[in-house]
């Protein structure tokens, strides 16, 4: 059985590679983590919050977007410390174990949130901040792994299956919780026409909180196999030595990034554009729940057809990785998002692209109205693009990145991806706060899409030849 080498400094043509139950494994952390974001974030649980909990939508995507906006600027500040010490450390999977009980601790909390309640919106919404800060660091972890699983030209295709993995994962646990779990208030059926398991009442919306126990439970179970048979780092320093050799390799990284010219325009262009992408996946169910009237099983039914096309948008984006470079396979994804949310943008309930149709009517067929339709097609182009992007993008830093350092990049990787992830909730909840439109809150993102398309023009696919002095 070939072992993983010790050292990711070593030149892949003396390295061997773990089993592939070893690489397996670390795919399923993907499938294991993605619920969190399905499930509580986007489709689920957040338009729950916005309205169900909150006051009204307008209100409750601007106190959202202030709580996401408060946890990534939490993220981005720890992320690169974090990684940088865990280089110096070795080890991976003792922070994966640790953030990752976090994740499952304050996702389980989520369970308090009963409707019309204003006193649970402060415990909760810190709840919805910890579960986001525990699932972002474990996945930094998890990510500085992927070097010593497959060699360097199979990157692109490891880091494809991963993030593909992950969306059937959230596309599994979504139609669990429609089919089986969450109900209609109205007809006090689930999607497939049973009544909710456990005996889950519809009326109080426990199938829409019982997302967070699953969420946690979900990422035990399936989590598991990396602990087992997926090698790690060997331990090359104590902790307390970790931390200060980590902080002087950080502060030396940073300091020569003015130098390695494509791998700091492309963590500014990841920083843009990864704002845009989260912002977009963040606010879109709670703009179709205000925007359409949809509840948890339209949003979930949506979330489904849109979890499916970015399955098959991370699988192909990984083979066109690997052929035509994660450089380009960005760009691309880029031009689709842009598009499609210039779109979304002229599509209401009763227009399309400045076309009077008719509204949704209640009590009709799900996804009856033209418009309802349209913002499907939309967001399966946006799920398609989304997935391509952010495992294209975990490829093209580890093309760029100094081997004997990729947690700590992974950590700057991750602070680029969230230093000014409050901006984009922290835009959309104060101009959706302002005009008490939440059409102009999303009207933002075209800005941060632009942005970081132009940046990504910059960037070279060289190997980056730094070295630690």
């Amino acid at each position: 059985m070939t072992t993983i080498a010790p050292d990711a400094r070593m030149p892949s043509a003396q390295r061997t590679y773990p089993p592939r139950a070893a690489v397996v494994s670390w795919i399923f952390f993907d499938w294991a983590a993605q619920p969190y974001f399905t499930l509580i974030t986007t489709f689920v649980f957040a338009p729950y919050f916005a309205t169900g909990i909150a006051p009204n939508p307008a209100t409750g995507q601007s106190l959202w977007g202030f709580t996401m906006a408060a946890a990534g600027l939490a993220i981005a500040l720890m992320s690169p410390v974090l990684g940088a010490i865990a280089d110096a450390s070795g080890r991976r999977k003792p922070w994966i174990a640790a953030f990752g009980t976090l994740l499952v601790l304050a996702a389980s909390t989520l369970w308090i949130g009963k409707p019309g309640d204003p006193s649970i919106i402060p415990p909760l919404l810190l709840a919805v901040a910890l579960a986001s800060v525990g699932a972002e660091f474990a996945t930094v972890f998890n990510n500085a792994m992927m070097p010593t699983l497959v060699p360097p030209e199979r990157i692109g295709r490891l880091s494809g299956t991963g993030w593909a993995t992950g969306y059937i994962g959230g596309i599994v646990s979504l139609v669990i919780v429609l089919g089986f779990l969450a109900a209609n208030p109205e007809t006090g059926r689930t999607l497939l026409g049973f009544k909710p398991l456990f005996g889950l009442d519809p009326v109080s919306h426990q199938g829409d909180r019982i997302v967070g126990p699953l969420t946690g439970l979900w990422f035990i179970i399936f989590v598991t196999p990396l602990f087992l048979f997926t090698p790690d780092y060997p331990a090359k320093r104590p902790v307390r030595e970790a931390l200060h050799a980590g902080l002087s390799e950080l502060k030396h990284s940073i300091r020569s990034l003015p130098q390695q010219k494509s791998l700091a325009a492309f963590l500014l262009a990841n920083m843009i554009y990864t704002d845009g992408l989260v912002s977009l996946f963040a606010f879109g169910g709670i703009y179709a729940a205000g925007t359409f009237g949809w509840h948890t099983i339209q949003i979930g039914s949506f979330g489904i057809m849109l979890a499916i096309a970015g399955t098959f948008g991370a699988w192909l984006g990984g083979k066109l990785d690997d052929f035509l470079g994660p450089r380009r396979v960005i760009a691309g994804s880029l031009l689709l998002l842009l598009l499609a949310v210039a779109a979304i943008l002229l599509v209401d309930k009763d227009s399309v692209l400045f076309v009077k149709v008719a509204p949704p009517q209640p009590g009709a067929p799900l996804f009856s109205s033209a418009a309802e339709r349209a913002y499907l097609v939309l967001g399966c182009l946006i799920g398609a693009a989304g997935g391509p992007l952010q495992a294209a993008s975990r490829t093209l830093l580890i093309r760029l990145a100094p081997k004997d350092r990729i947690a700590q990049y992974f950590g700057l990787f991750a602070l680029t991806g969230k230093v000014t992830s409050f901006i984009g909730p922290l835009l959309i909840g104060m101009i959706t706060a302002v005009t008490a439109s939440q059409k102009a809150g999303m009207a933002v993102l075209v800005v941060f899409f632009v942005a970081g398309l132009g940046l990504l023009m910059r960037v070279r696919e060289e190997q980056s030849s730094a070295v630690v002095p």
